[in-house]
């Protein structure tokens, strides 16, 4: 067998995370025992891992539980729970070899659900029961079409096979074996995500149901535990409130903050307003406007990409010569000058933050081979869009972008050229945040500019947000074997061609045309240090941070 023999060692970061960094002063003592206050944009709308998606959830679940794996700020995996583990030579097999100090902790100041100790070890079986209940086709876990490379997994999850059969086994309490129909270099990073965190058997059942919905429905195996969970939706002071979990210190894994403190807000408006009056120590942002870095600290990464989508309910804009046409006259060399450091020019799908074998994606596979620019066959294009939609010229359009997240400068030049060159006017129209994705969500545009952001830093992810989301699904066409390319490619090396020709095919249909990769952002007050920050989900990982006040 191949021992991947790893430390078992915690970096407190998710896929593609960044964190706040040291400012250099060695004399304000460890920062620890701090009580954070803090904010979530909306109530969390389940605490249970195998289905959470929601950036609110996924900050609480990442403070409350741990996996097997978590993922270094470079892309690199790293052992957490799984103390090291070994894959067989053909790559079917797995054995993970977990720590013995990994406990469950349930609140019992709350009504008791369980009659055991307060505290108990985290054993293999909880991992056997969370990999089953992410295929059981009952369940409906938005997550289950990423696990069906496990053995069975896709028959089971059709419903076919049943859930008995999958290739997952505790071969001792401290032993887990995950067997595989095929090869998959995705699978360790599926590994790290919280669709795979452990779930007690017991205790699931024990909620009725309720399971994640409120405090006395869950358990913790990670830093912090929930101690209370108060949300009213007529009503003010809604909380969330947390408690280092202390039973699940060890070395290498250190718990720095004693509380934290979620106030529960309903608008951006109030989490920001919250933010300027110094009650919370940090918010995430899709814009540093505002935020001077002598007075907070910025961090940033490129992890959207924002693109032109269409309403193919439009008889002009489903016309493929036509998207074509507007695609090929697209000179991004000509916006290089128009932008700010906010974004990139894109000729990809996937954004820098995506991470393959330790580096950016984006550094491995450059995106300028999918440079079309070509004026000339652009009008070539349109001529033949006119002639099959029956008309002499391109009635005028505008193009939507959400004014609260994308500064829609750049898009003027682009309107312009198009006028110049195609005789295609297209105006440009700033909406809010709401009326924007409820626009999206009626069909209510012919063009826009669409903010594609996966929920991780992995091109597997990247398709699957394609597959999931109406808007974005005409883009894949009608080849339907992309995420499986993915999911089947045998070795990391290996991925960096099956993303690019992933990325060839999605271009190819002219369905989301790339223009810029944008910053997701982190700011906070210059107290904090090591609060890390998961642009993808969304998450918020306060485990190891810091504050000097």
């Amino acid at each position: 067998m191949r021992s991947q023999k790893l430390t078992a060692l915690l970096l407190c970061t998710s896929l593609s995370a960044f964190a706040l960094g040291s400012c250099g002063n060695t004399d304000r003592g460890d920062g620890s025992g701090h009580m954070y206050s803090l904010t979530l944009l909306e109530n969390p709308e389940t605490l249970d891992p195998q289905y959470a998606d929601d950036p609110s959830s996924n900050t609480i679940i990442k403070n409350m539980f741990s996996g097997l794996f978590d993922v270094d700020k470079n892309g690199n995996i790293v052992c957490c729970n799984a103390e090291s583990y070994d894959v067989s030579d053909d790559g079917l097999v797995y054995t993970f070899h977990l720590r013995s100090d990994n406990y469950w902790f349930y609140d019992k100041n709350k009504d008791d659900i369980i009659q055991e100790d307060e505290y108990f070890p985290v054993v293999a079986d909880d991992y056997v029961f969370a990999l089953k209940r992410l295929l059981d086709p009952s369940m409906h876990s938005p997550y289950a079409t990423d696990f069906t490379c496990i053995q069975h997994g896709e028959l089971i999850n059709r419903g076919e096979l049943s859930l008995e059969l999958a290739g997952v086994s505790a071969i001792s309490d401290t032993t887990l074996q995950i067997k595989l129909d095929y090869p998959s270099a995705e699978f360790l990073k599926l590994l790290s995500t919280p669709a795979a965190y452990p779930c007690n058997e017991k205790f699931f059942y024990s909620t009725k149901g309720r399971y994640g919905l409120d405090d006395e429905s869950v358990m913790s195996n990670g830093a912090f535990y929930v101690r209370r969970w108060f949300y009213d939706p007529y009503g003010s002071n809604n909380i969330l409130y947390m408690r280092a979990n202390n039973v699940n210190e060890r070395e290498g894994y250190d718990i720095s903050p004693s509380y934290l403190s979620f106030e529960i807000r309903d608008t951006d408006a109030e989490v920001r307003q919250d933010f300027k009056d110094e009650f919370t120590e940090c918010i995430t942002s899709m814009s540093s406007s505002g935020y001077n870095s002598g007075k907070y600290i910025v961090e940033s990464e490129r992890s959207v990409t924002l693109g032109l989508i269409f309403n193919t309910e439009d008889k002009t804009f489903s016309d493929l010569n036509l998207r074509k046409a507007l695609s090929l006259s697209i000179d991004r060399n000509a916006l290089k000058s128009q932008i700010s450091d906010d974004v990139k020019v894109a000729y990809g799908i996937f954004p820098p933050a995506v991470k393959l074998l330790g580096r950016s994606y984006r550094e491995l596979s450059s995106d300028s081979q999918f440079d079309v620019y070509n004026l000339k066959s652009a009008k070539s294009y349109l001529e033949k869009a006119k002639i099959e939609l029956g008309t002499r010229s391109i009635d005028s359009t505008k193009i939507l972008v959400n004014s609260s997240a994308v500064n829609s400068a750049p898009l003027h030049s682009i309107s312009q050229a198009w006028q110049d060159s195609l005789g295609i006017y297209a105006g440009i129209e700033d909406v809010t945040d709401d009326e924007f994705y409820s626009r999206i969500r009626n069909g209510e545009f012919t063009i826009a500019l669409y903010p594609l952001k996966s929920n991780s830093s992995s091109g597997l992810s990247v398709v699957r947000k394609f597959e999931n989301t109406r808007c974005l699904s005409y883009a894949l066409g009608e080849d339907n074997t992309l995420a499986e390319n993915i999911m089947k490619c045998p070795s990391a090396s290996s991925l960096v061609d099956v993303y690019s020709d992933t990325e060839r095919a999605i271009l190819s249909e002219f369905g989301f045309i790339p223009l810029l990769y944008k910053n997701c952002y982190l700011i906070a007050n210059s107290d904090n240090e090591e609060i890390y920050y998961d642009s993808f989900s969304g998450a918020v990982d306060y485990r190891n941070a810091k504050n000097y006040r």
